[in-house]
């Protein structure tokens, strides 16, 4: 018979509270019985998992709770299925006082970019050990009191990083021919064939900000089509291809004639373009966001489109979005939203930079491997807020073995503690 699972007890107050929650924690997700029998259905895909097939587990994995929200592509589900959690699916987030009453007694929730987990959500959550972030970023999530309270946070930094890179180009060549505005005219009967203000991309300069898994994709493809690339980064990064390294964001805005944007949301990225960045600006120049709402002023973008200063912009990203589909991006929700959208050859898209098939699949599979093996084997590789420990699961064949792993605050007297357990 297999090992029946150890429960998670809730917190309690005090010191006490972060002992044994991460104790119990690492008996749970991280430790491996030497007398548990259960065998894991093998993984299906890339074959990461099926090598688990015959790992020790303390638990159940019935036992296991797993919300999923966002709708989370079906690869993600099935990992998680072939497991044999417990698996509640949503298609959308949930406002908080509904958020609260279902991730009380889940041991791993999946999410996308509109759930907010914040301090307050999260101390709610009394099993909970790992969370999944089905995207790039993890700003929606309270990492600092994750960390401290032993969750672990996984996210997907590379799997949806060419279908952004793809969709700036596709925004490059359509701000440089006015294709938005001829579509829209078009749409309503007006027949409008000009030239006037449209060019080709081929010879001009692109200013990439944030030379990352994106920013360096863009640079590759728009070299490829005979732009000049520069870009700026907070560290020093090799070069792809013929592209260049400016020293200052001043020095970018001033060459460039589109400007792209790829960098984290950090309280020195808010409102990192803002009027003293437009001035800097060359005349006519293009700015495509596709990095975090908050990166850019948009009130100062709207005074710079409307005094000519741009000629066009391309966003995918906003302060506040939308919790769902349908009609619901207002002035309610932005101030200055009917203005935005009454401005000529400027393209807003709905956060759709890593929406395609491609993208979510690999999403998909990247982050439920990397729950199931956190919560099977506790190996926190790519989590964003923990070290990185990556260990050889025990198997059947090695008796009379146990493996025990523990998350704490750096608080004198817990070692010895848990040594005397």
């Amino acid at each position: 018979m297999p090992s029946p699972a150890i429960g998670i007890p809730d917190r309690t107050n005090g010191q006490a509270d972060g002992l044994n929650r991460t104790v119990s924690n690492s008996y749970n997700d991280l430790a491996t019985s030497p007398n548990a029998s259960f065998q894991s259905p093998p993984g299906s895909f890339g074959g990461r998992l099926a090598a688990s097939a015959k790992s020790l587990k303390p638990f159940h994995t019935q036992d296991i709770k797993v919300l999923l929200l966002e709708n989370v592509n079906k690869t993600g589900q099935d990992i998680l299925k072939k497991q044999g959690y417990q698996i509640e699916i949503l298609k959308s987030s949930l406002p908080e006082n509904e958020l609260i009453e279902k991730i009380q007694d889940v041991h791993v929730i999946g999410i996308r970019s509109k759930t907010q987990l914040t301090a307050n959500v999260l101390k709610h959550a009394k099993n909970l050990i790992v969370i999944g972030c089905f995207c790039i970023g993890t700003n929606q999530v309270d990492l600092k009191y994750a960390a401290e309270n032993g969750i672990a946070v996984f996210n997907s930094p590379f799997s949806n990083s060419r279908s952004v890179a793809e969709q700036m180009i596709g925004e490059i060549i359509s701000l440089a021919r006015q294709i938005g505005d001829r579509n829209n005219e078009l749409h309503q009967g007006v027949w409008n064939k000009v030239s006037a203000g449209c060019w080709e991309v081929r010879g001009k300069t692109l200013g990439i900000v944030g030379y990352g898994h994106v920013g360096s994709q863009l640079s590759v493809l728009a070299e490829a089509m005979g732009m000049r690339v520069i870009y700026y980064d907070v560290v020093n990064l090799m070069s792809l291809g013929t592209s260049n390294q400016v020293p200052s964001l001043d020095a970018l805005l001033q060459q460039a004639d589109f400007v792209t944007l790829h960098v984290p949301e950090l309280p020195e990225t808010i409102n990192m373009i803002s009027t003293k960045q437009f001035e800097q600006m060359k005349n006519g120049s293009y700015l495509l966001n596709a990095s975090r709402g908050t990166v850019v002023d948009i009130p100062a973008l709207i005074k710079a489109s409307q005094a000519g200063k741009l000629a066009g912009a391309a966003l995918d990203v906003y302060p506040n979005e939308p919790a769902g589909n349908g009609p619901k991006f207002t002035t309610e929700l932005n101030t200055w939203a009917e203005e935005l959208r009454n401005l000529k050859n400027i393209i807003l898209t709905p956060h759709i930079g890593g929406s395609t098939e491609e993208a979510q699949a690999a999403i998909g599979i990247e982050v439920a491997e990397a729950l199931v093996n956190y919560v099977n084997f506790g190996t926190t590789a790519g989590a964003v807020n923990m070290p990185e420990v990556t260990l050889r699961s025990l198997t059947i064949e090695e008796p009379n073995h146990v493996r025990v792993i523990y998350i704490h605050k750096n608080i004198p007297g817990v070692l010895r503690r848990v040594n005397e357990i």
